[in-house]
């Protein structure tokens, strides 16, 4: 190994560590005093719960950790939204579990809160997979009622995605642990079964408070909307628990009994290792952005055996295609190749870039493996496409769109790992969040942006002191200094995988190394849900 590879093993090592670190603080969620109070309840935690629900915790992902940070600081924060989102197994059935945190305040949603549940519904919805609702939540966090209660995505779309989803035969079970207030209190009873907790579970529309206030009737809240309440008068519920193990145990009960479901039928054979060794990814993978590496190396600690056919190897060679299986899932590989590389023509290419060739391959390769159900790993590391006369008059906008349709439409699932960068339309090409991932995780190392922090705040820097200088403003080499360096500062925060987390542009940053357990529960989740219509591309230009 050489010096390179060393400086960059310990600087991807320190990042992935910083990582985890900010992971475990974020892991105390309201804070370990809150944990104390709710223990003092004779109450898990949302964490607790789940860990406890889980047939193992270690064989499962976290969807969203990251949700909320640096948000919201003016209110206190609102650490991983308030909510734990995790996809794992309960009695042997592959789910996903969604938990109030109630160490946060009391559970209340945030803006980010609403996003996160909808996005593990989506999750839900597009893979028919069977999802169970812990709730331990005031309801709509009042100071910001106006970011979560009347829009399309916000509160109500959650209700309304409770009814689509019994539409579509999708299990959903609830757990009431804490409070179910207001509009909350219709998410357990909208799902197929519920539990309530005996002494800590209630539910009404609305308190004892608000009641005296309404319609001046005075009564408590066990006996306004307690589990003997709707167990034993309304049967709002369907079973009560004598505590939160005992309605854990209760769900883990009803999953048992769940009849098997109808598979997509995604190849998968018996999985294997990598024979080259995945820890290297932390030397290969260079400490700046912009140096060249080979994605292949990257590949080949990805996949199972190491083994990638690839597929149009040496045309379009700034992106790479091909075959492989990881743990023992078929897959078609689309990854951007970070090296120079040079045509038969002798032309060179630079690595990152998507030029004309590299987009016609992408768009052949992607139709090749809708056309035989192979579900697609899309590995970014792209700067975007390229520009200048030469590609404008070879039609790159028309070879680039191509690429965009083919993943527009493409009817496998999809999966997407932000490995560097993942800048303007080739975040797009190369299936970015709005091109429906049915899971999108970075590594550490991710940059999200129209562009890089370096070439964006020099165009805004020129901007910036041109209005200054035309305002007769002093605007000399020391001040264009400053202003470049401010907002170089403030773009390169807002380009690192944290800032995009955090809004939930990626569901996880996550360690490399956990990559493939990733793509594995992805496609196992997607085998849920068989492909309902063929893959069209529509009109394109040709």
């Amino acid at each position: 190994m050489d010096i390179n590879f060393n400086k960059n093993e310990d600087y991807n090592k320190l990042l992935v560590s910083s990582m985890k670190q900010k992971l475990a603080k974020i892991k105390l969620g309201g804070g370990e005093k809150r944990i104390e109070k709710h223990h003092a309840k004779g109450k898990m935690t949302a964490r607790e719960r789940i860990d406890f629900l889980l047939d193992d915790k270690e064989r499962s992902i976290e969807i969203g950790a990251f949700a909320g940070d640096g948000m919201y600081e003016e209110h206190g924060g609102c650490p991983s939204g308030g909510v734990v989102v995790k996809i794992g197994y309960v009695s042997g059935k592959q789910c996903i579990v969604v938990a109030n945190d109630a160490t946060v305040k009391a559970g209340a949603w945030f803006p980010i809160t609403g996003k996160k549940n909808l996005r593990a519904q989506e999750i839900a919805i597009e893979n028919r997979l069977p999802i169970i609702y812990l709730v331990d939540s005031a309801g709509v966090y009042l100071p910001m009622q106006d970011e979560i209660f009347p829009d399309k995505e916000h509160f109500g779309r959650i209700f309304r995605n409770n009814a689509v989803m019994s539409s579509m035969g999708i299990t959903q079970v609830a757990a009431v642990m804490g409070s179910c207030v207001a509009g909350g209190a219709y998410l357990p009873i909208m799902s197929d079964e519920a539990i309530i907790v005996e002494k800590t579970g209630s539910i009404f529309l609305a308190g004892s408070y608000l009641v005296k206030a309404a319609i001046g009737e005075s009564i408590d809240n066990e006996t306004l909307g307690g589990a003997t309440t709707h167990s034993e008068i309304s049967g709002v519920t369907d079973y009560k628990a004598k505590d939160d193990k005992d309605a854990l145990t209760r769900i883990q009960n009803i999953m048992d009994k769940i009849g098997d479901y109808d598979k997509a039928g995604y190849n998968h054979t018996k999985p294997a290792k990598p024979k080259e060794k995945p820890e290297e990814i932390y030397g290969i993978l260079p400490k700046k952005r912009s140096d060249q590496y080979d994605m292949h190396e990257i590949i080949y600690r990805l996949v199972d055996n190491s083994e990638f056919e690839e597929y149009k190897e040496g045309y379009g060679q700034t992106i790479i295609t091909g075959y492989a299986r990881i743990d023992g899932w078929a897959v078609g590989i689309v990854a951007n190749q970070r090296k120079i590389v040079r045509t038969k023509k002798g032309e060179m290419q630079f690595g990152g870039v998507i030029y004309s060739d590299s987009a016609d391959k992408a768009t052949r390769f992607i139709a090749n493996c809708n056309q035989k159900k192979i579900p697609l790993v899309f590995l970014q590391d792209v700067t975007g496409f390229m520009v200048g006369s030469k590609s404008e008059h070879g039609g790159i906008i028309k070879d680039g769109a191509k690429m965009v349709n083919a993943v527009s439409n493409s009817v496998v699932p999809k999966f997407t790992i932000i490995i560097g960068n993942s800048y303007g339309a080739g975040n797009y090409a190369m299936c970015g969040k709005a091109y429906d991932p049915r899971l999108i995780a970075a590594w550490p190392s991710a940059e999200l942006a129209v562009m890089g922090g370096t070439q964006a705040a020099k165009v805004l820097a020129q901007i910036e002191t041109a209005s200054m200088a035309k305002k007769g403003e002093k605007v000399d080499e020391e001040k264009e200094k400053e202003v470049f360096e401010k907002l170089k500062a403030k773009y390169d925060a807002q380009t690192s995988a944290y800032y995009a987390a955090a809004r939930i542009w990626t569901d996880a940053i996550i360690d490399p190394l956990d990559t493939r357990k990733w793509i594995s529960m992805g496609i196992e989740a997607a085998n849920h849900a068989p492909i309902e219509k063929d893959f069209n591309m529509g009109v394109i230009q040709t």
